[in-house]
């Protein structure tokens, strides 16, 4: 079963000055004072989107990677594609609720093993069967799983499931830790169900299916996509495209699943995507592979997709905002740190 690729629109940002985007015309001055300063290491990348419009936009050199094989020093440009790691898991919810909308896919409500009957043999014990596909999506499946050690580590549970023959049936043989929605633990072996559903229910290759539902709406063509040594894409956090392309699936997000005013993922879907189902580390919640949080300042909600080194999409609905951000910081302990100092420090003041 396949699904005709519509015609891909030709799109361009619109790149106003600063301020008549509602960002201050300072930024660039105080971005760069910061970085010369020693701030924001590892940065290559940050695009601010306002209303719709491409309001900033700056490119850093420096030493990258493509799914963990080292680059020479890049200088990175809006041309050059680059690792989005694990910002990969939300745009493949996004792809599960395109093919949700088209009734290709079960709704979240049905039971895991009713899904995959092919391995129903591996649903042992009451709690394995009470999985359901929403305990997938939101990562509450109630798994033994541990993705506490860096990537780097060969006891990380993604690195495991990366070498194992079949990677469905790896997820689906380990032990239940709790029953099924109990908690949330972060876990690659989800997103890598969803784009295994998709692909069984779609007879369809996933990169084909994100280019045929997602990409080619919204005029994206060149996007890479990081293989398991089965030649596999990697559903997890293989996906490479350019800042400003990742950008135009935040504004979609953000304006509901409408682009250029056609319907490209189901409103209900981006809400139900976008609602708290866990408890997340460091106070964050967690949606439908989307994490969720509050501004310090005001309260407001803002929703975002997070990948390994640094790399962020981040979106402010009631700022009418959405921020790209791509380092190099893959692996280290704090490569958290740095996204949340720019926002902190240099984008959220900038916004008129």
């Amino acid at each position: 079963m396949g699904i005709m690729s519509p015609q891909k629109p030709t799109f361009s940002w619109e790149t106003p000055k600063p301020e008549d985007a509602g960002i201050s015309p300072n930024i660039s001055t105080n971005l760069a004072g910061a970085i010369l300063s020693g701030e924001y290491s590892g940065l290559h990348a940050l695009l601010i989107v306002r209303d719709g419009k491409l309001a900033h936009e700056t490119y850093l050199p420096g030493n990258d990677e493509n799914w963990g094989q080292q680059l020479a020093s890049t200088e990175h440009s809006q041309s050059l594609n680059h690792d989005l790691r694990s910002i990969t898991k939300s745009i493949v919810a996004l792809l599960y609720g395109i093919a949700l909308n088209s009734g290709l896919v079960p709704p979240a409500e049905t039971k895991l093993m009713e899904a995959l009957p092919e391995y129903r043999h591996f649903f042992t014990g009451s709690n394995k069967r009470l999985i359901s596909i929403e305990h997938v999506l939101s990562m509450r499946m109630g798994l033994t799983w541990n993705e506490d050690f860096q990537y780097a580590n060969l006891t990380n549970g993604e690195r495991q499931m990366e070498q194992a023959p079949d990677r469905i049936r790896y997820i689906l043989d380990r032990p239940m830790s709790e029953r099924p929605g109990s908690h949330w633990v972060y876990s690659g072996g989800s997103t890598t169900l969803l784009g295994h559903l998709i692909e069984r229910a779609t007879g369809t290759k996933l990169e084909d299916f994100a280019q045929n539902v997602l990409f080619n709406p919204l005029g994206i063509d060149g996007a890479e996509w990081s293989r398991w040594p089965d030649g596999r894409p990697a559903a997890s956090s293989g996906l490479r495209l350019t800042a400003r392309k990742l950008a135009r699936i935040g504004q979609m997000v953000l304006d509901r699943g409408l682009w250029n005013g056609s319907r490209i993922v189901a409103a209900d879907w981006i809400a139900a995507s976008i609602r708290p189902r866990g408890y997340a580390e460091a106070g964050l919640r967690y949606g439908y592979q989307w994490w969720l949080g509050r501004l310090a300042a005001n309260g407001k909600r803002w929703y975002a997709a997070y990948g390994n080194g640094g790399q962020r999409l981040i979106i402010i609905p009631s700022l009418r905002l959405v921020v790209v951000i791509f380092a190099g910081n893959y692996n280290q302990a704090d490569q958290w740190k740095m996204p949340v100092q720019l926002m902190s420090r240099t984008v959220l003041p900038a916004v008129l």
